[in-house]
């Protein structure tokens, strides 16, 4: 199909506390979501902070030393950047708009700060809050990360509800207590704006003109 005749992708932003499974569920959704026909991506964002075991540049994050994502600031190449615990975060511009220009939803990992961003400069996006099922459950996933101190913990726990409380500001609600439902509310989310009459009439408009056919004009 070509690309003029491709519909553009849908653009979703996916927020949670830390520990709040948005990473695991995001990456879990992807091959749900193909299973329904649905091409979409996990946005690769760029960041200052130095990668983590295992973690491969371009492929979980772009990562880049603070002069060079200052100076994609001040060019404008961001969609959208944040400082989070001291580190920066930000969301390529050009490479967002191709991915959504090829038909591919697009799902953008981010907290509260840039989901504010990218609301003001996309008005069609549609924006999911994750929540924990309870604040025990929080704690619990915090501390079987590894050997952080109650110290950090409590920060952690801070800097959670400090995120959780920007909720109302997002479109839809997802808790997530039991994983694989989770993703297929997730799924049932980014699937409904595909099913909209007005995309499904540019789809299917060929089936739509023989089914209003009358019988001597099928054919």
């Amino acid at each position: 199909m070509s690309s003029s005749s491709t519909s553009p992708g849908g653009l979703f932003i996916v927020s949670a506390p830390s520990g709040g499974g948005k990473t695991s569920l995001s990456r879990a959704l992807l091959p749900w979501l193909a299973g329904h026909g649905i091409d979409a991506v996990i946005s690769v964002s760029y960041t200052t902070r130095a990668p983590r075991p295992g973690e491969q540049n371009g492929v979980h994050y772009h990562f880049v030393d603070g002069t060079s994502f200052g100076a994609m600031a001040e060019t404008n190449e961001f969609l959208e950047h944040a400082d989070v615990f001291g580190r920066r975060y930000g969301t390529g511009r050009a490479r967002t708009q191709a991915l959504l220009d090829a038909g591919q939803d697009v799902i953008l990992d981010i907290d509260w700060q840039g989901a504010r961003q990218v609301r003001q400069q996309m008005p069609g996006v549609v924006s999911i809050f994750i929540l924990p099922p309870s604040a025990a459950e929080l704690e619990r996933r915090l501390r079987s990360r590894g050997q952080d101190s109650d110290e950090v913990i409590e920060g952690r726990m801070a800097a959670a509800r400090e995120e959780m409380s920007h909720h109302d500001e997002y479109d839809y609600l997802v808790v997530n207590q039991f994983f694989d439902n989770a993703v297929a509310e997730l799924g049932a989310i980014l699937l409904a704006p595909r099913l909209l009459a007005s995309r499904q009439r540019r789809a299917h408009a060929a089936l739509i003109g023989d089914l209003l056919a009358s019988p001597g004009q099928i054919g």
